[in-house]
This record gives structure tokens, C-alpha cells and sequence, in this order.
């Protein structure tokens, strides 16, 4: 399987959990919370490993950099109304508003990513090297799907700074020490 491939059965699982989290009724609060820390299950290891292995791969190449950060901005926007609809859930508040703005979020980068950003790609990498980030994609979602918020977040950030910086951060355990500082003993 290519990266592509990979990274579109992902995008049907979201979008079908966010399908469902939709047509739940207002008074269905535990169907809710299930729904949407599967979403969350779903969707942050998606996208720390699609920035990791696709996104870097693509940010090394000069001719695709614009349109990755591009993609970057629209992964902490649908992230941001994750963790709202998350706060929103707890507090049965506007949930379904916040869910809605989540679903259309994500279809636009998902319609962007399949079209534009895989026609870049296909054109860049060898048939091999896309099965190779396939691998290293699905490798790294287990391990990114047991860190917790702080940690999630860091590596985010981590993954939009250049390469020279983020190898530094990563090669020091920088992003460790501070995902220990403020995880519960």
C-alpha cells in the first residue's frame, strides 16, 4: 500500500465518525463522548504521523514547501475544534455546532490533501518511497495514540519547525522533558 492510500482510509474512518457523532440526538451523551474520543483516537495520530513522514518528506523538496505549511495550518485549525469539541461535550454545550464546524473543516483539507497535495507527491516520490512512508505512517500512529494532550501538541509544534531545529529538539529529549513536566505523577 502507498501513502496515499493510507492516508484515504484514514480520511474515510473521520468522516465517517464524524457522520455518526452528527445524526446522534441531543439526550445521547454516552454515544457522544464515545464518538468523539474515537474521532480524537482517529485523528491526532493521523495527522502527527502524516506531518512526520509525509509533510516533512514533501517540506524537504523546495517545490511542494507552500503548500504543506498550508496543510499544516489547516491540521492545528480542525485540531482546535477538536479540543472545543471536546470542552463543549464535557460542559453539553453547542456540541453539535462545534462538530459541525470540525466536519467542514476536515472535508476541505481532505478534499485539498487528495487532490492537489497527491498529485504534488505522485509526481515527486518513486512508487517505492510512497510505500515506504505508508509503512513508517502506520508504524507511528500506535505510538503517537498513547501520548497524551501536552505531548501531542509538542510534537505538532515540533514537526512545523525546520528540520535542523526539530532534530535538535528531538536529539537533546527536549520534547520528553517537557511532555514529563507536565504529565500526572
Amino acid at each position: 500500500m502507498q501513502i496515499y492510500e493510507a492516508l484515504k482510509t484514514d480520511h474515510d474512518k473521520v468522516k465517517d465518525l464524524l457522520r455518526q457523532l452528527l445524526a446522534v440526538t441531543e439526550d445521547n451523551a454516552e454515544e457522544r463522548h464515545e464518538l468523539i474520543k474515537r474521532i480524537r483516537d482517529e485523528l491526532v495520530p493521523h495527522s502527527r504521523a502524516e506531518e512526520s513522514v509525509f509533510y516533512n518528506s514533501l517540506r524537504a523538496l523546495d517545490s511542494a514547501k507552500d503548500i504543506i505549511m498550508h496543510s499544516y495550518q489547516e491540521h492545528m485549525e480542525a485540531e482546535g475544534h477538536l479540543r472545543m469539541l471536546q470542552l463543549r461535550d464535557k460542559i453539553d454545550a453547542e456540541w453539535k455546532e462545534t462538530a459541525r464546524k470540525l466536519k467542514d473543516s476536515l472535508e476541505h483539507h481532505i478534499h485539498e490533501e487528495e487532490t492537489r497535495i497527491f498529485g504534488v507527491a505522485r509526481q515527486l516520490f518513486t512508487n517505492e518511497e510512497a510505500v515506504m512512508m505508508a509503512e513508517a505512517f502506520e508504524s507511528l500512529k500506535p505510538e503517537v495514540k498513547t501520548e497524551g494532550f501536552m505531548k501531542t501538541t509538542v510534537d505538532m509544534v515540533t514537526n512545523l519547525m525546520p528540520p535542523r531545529f526539530a532534530s535538535a529538539f528531538r536529539t537533546r529529549g527536549l520534547d520528553a522533558k517537557l511532555d514529563h513536566l507536565t504529565s500526572p505523577h
